[in-house]
């Protein structure tokens, strides 16, 4: 290897991780993200995510990443703005680099860079330690333990309020996958948040989109950006023109299931979390089956597990 080594940090920041012929490549320095989940067989090579490019990496790019964290809160905050226990929430809309409309994004973890707590031949842990700003007013730490073996990836997210009041939480990831032609979709979930033209949550629906997931469909067919509760915890992902299946998995609290599927894309993101996009301006008026979502105590941590294993 050139600019990274197995189970180490290297002077380019990068961790790279084996077992049999899995690889994961992690970019502690680009939001804690995983910049590339492969396997290498000989001169073979089968991405399971959309790998980062070197150029990507340089420039260090958190949406060309292969999956990157998400918390404290998942996906969008409408307008960036929120009060909860008599603190306001006023944050940076989209990304420095990309700038996207006027809702705060993917929580702050993705934004700062990550330190190298552990790292093995197979197993890598990443810390994160943020304190309370005009942005988010509680301080907070948050790890993710990466566990690879020759069947996939295992990551577990938590996040641990470290301030004197309490915090509200949610936790996810954020993996894209390469959308090739026939690449096929299964998810079980209870119904689907319709959004208006900012991608924002605005009614809840058992829909067509829900039976149609639940049978399987071609990704091809769809153009979406929601978010689906009640998931069952299970997606299965089938590339035929590969011959490939995989499974994502998760653990509760990511009950809830976002499906980013843009018509004509190369890529599609199927991600497991804990809150749908929205959760704390929407807890007035829904309950935590609709929204999820969590309220953490001083020094208690919210985690949650997700896998991805070869069908």
């Amino acid at each position: 290897m050139s600019d990274e080594q197995t189970g180490a940090a290297s002077p380019a920041g990068l961790v790279e991780l084996a077992a049999g012929a899995m690889r994961l490549r992690l970019a502690p320095r680009v939001g804690g993200a995983i910049a590339a989940l492969h396997e290498q067989h000989g001169d073979e090579r089968l991405d399971w995510l959309r790998p980062a490019t070197p150029e990507d990496l340089a420039r260090g790019d958190p949406f060309a990443m292969g999956s990157f964290p998400l918390l404290p809160w998942c996906n969008r905050i409408r307008d960036s703005r929120a009060h909860f226990g008599g603190r306001e929430i006023a944050l940076a809309a989209g990304h420095p680099a990309r700038p996207s409309g006027k809702h705060a994004l993917h929580g702050l973890g993705w934004l700062r860079p990550w330190q190298v707590a552990e790292a093995g031949p197979a197993r890598a842990r990443l810390g994160l330690a943020r304190e309370a700003d005009g942005q988010w007013p509680w301080d907070f730490e948050a790890s993710q333990l990466f566990e690879l073996d020759s069947t996939g990836l295992r990551c577990t997210v938590a996040l641990t309020n470290r301030d004197s009041a309490p915090m509200p939480a949610g936790i996810g990831h954020h993996p894209y996958f390469p959308h090739r032609r026939g690449t096929r979709l299964r998810a079980d979930t209870a119904a689907m948040w319709r959004a208006d033209a900012e991608v924002m949550p605005v009614s809840l629906e058992a829909g067509a989109e829900v039976a149609r997931l639940r049978e399987g469909v071609l990704l091809s067919e769809l153009d979406l950006d929601n978010n689906f509760t009640g998931w069952q915890r299970e997606t299965r992902i089938e590339w035929p023109d590969a011959g490939r299946v995989l499974e994502l998995a998760a653990d509760a609290p990511l009950d809830f299931f976002v499906l980013y599927c843009p018509r004509g894309g190369d890529h599609f993101c199927a991600e497991p979390v804990s809150q749908c996009t929205d959760a704390i301006n929407l807890a007035g008026r829904h309950g935590p089956r609709e929204i999820g979502g969590a309220v953490l105590a001083p020094g208690q941590t919210l985690s949650g597990s997700w896998t991805l294993r070869r069908a």
